[in-house]
């Protein structure tokens, strides 16, 4: 399974989006601060999530939520 996801910095309020195959180790990588780009706007917390058989169609979804419209669709579907 590959998960695509999206966090929410309980700090600032920003999104970050990604795609993993084990959402509960990522998600406490990016609290831990393993990861460079969200490292400064921990804590972080799941808020999206999709599961997807193929890295493919996960990757594309993962590019769609980096696009303005998927910001968009985001944005409504979180009620932001």
């Amino acid at each position: 399974m590959f998960y695509v996801y999206v966090l929410k910095s309980e700090l600032d309020g920003r999104l970050y989006k990604g795609m993993t195959t084990d959402i509960a180790k990522r998600v406490e990588q990016h609290n831990s601060g393993k990861n460079r780009s969200t490292k400064g706007f921990a804590p972080w917390k799941l808020v999206y999530e999709e599961m997807y058989l193929d890295r493919m169609e996960a990757r594309s979804r993962e590019k769609y939520f980096k696009s303005g419209s998927g910001r968009e669709f985001l944005k409504n579907e979180l009620g932001l």
